[in-house]
C-alpha cells in the first residue's frame, strides 16, 4: 500500500470519526450513520490493500523461487 493511500484511508476514517462525533452531539442520526460508514469504507479500502499488498509479494516469491529452481535445472546457478 503506498503512502498516499495510508494517509488517505487514515483521513477518511478521522473525518468519519468526527462525523460520527457531530451527529451525536447534534443529534443527527444521519451525520452520525455516515460517520460509521466513512470509518467502516476507510477500514474495507485497508484491508483490501493489505491483501493486494500480500498477493504482489507472493507473487514475487513465487517467481523467484522459480527462477532459482530453473538456475538450478539448467546450471545456470554456477
Amino acid at each position: 500500500m503506498s503512502a498516499e493511500d495510508k494517509i488517505e484511508n487514515k483521513a477518511e476514517n478521522l473525518g468519519g470519526k468526527v462525523k460520527e462525533g457531530v451527529g451525536k452531539v447534534t443529534d443527527d442520526k444521519g451525520l452520525k450513520s455516515e460517520g460509521k460508514a466513512d470509518q467502516a469504507s476507510s477500514k474495507i479500502k485497508d484491508a483490501f490493500e493489505t491483501a493486494k499488498d500480500k498477493v504482489e509479494e507472493l507473487g514475487e516469491d513465487a517467481k523467484a523461487g522459480f527462477n532459482k529452481l530453473k538456475d538450478e535445472i539448467t546450471g545456470d546457478d554456477k
